[in-house]
């Protein structure tokens, strides 16, 4: 799938670009995702990780920037400390996300 904005590649039923951040056209009705026309699942990001994937998969299923829930998730590691432990429950607890882009550098060419 590929931004309207930016034209680069992206994950499939992505509500969000990951390279500009721009909101994807709806695919499907409000609450189902749009690969696969079933009810959202809480899953990590499998395409859009920085550490684990929590936080872009918390942002796919609030239809929220990845980025938003990234700076909140920080502000509950300094000020309350317990956002630490919630992350590493979440990373143990949380499936992976099936992947929509293959990345490039994964792609084996045999001569």
């Amino acid at each position: 799938m590929n931004c309207p904005s930016c034209s680069k590649n992206i994950a499939v039923g992505s509500n969000y670009c990951y390279n500009c951040g721009a909101k994807q056209p709806e695919a499907g009705a409000p609450g189902t995702s749009p690969a696969a026309g079933s009810p959202k699942r809480l899953m990590r990001s499998s395409t859009d990780k920085k550490i684990a994937g929590v936080c872009a998969g918390l942002a796919d299923y609030f239809d929220m920037d990845p980025t938003i829930i990234r700076v909140l998730w920080l502000l509950l590691v300094i000020c309350g400390g317990t956002g630490i432990l919630a992350y590493f429950i979440l990373w143990m607890v949380l499936p992976v996300a099936p992947g929509g882009v293959v990345p490039t550098s994964a792609t084996v060419t045999t001569t």
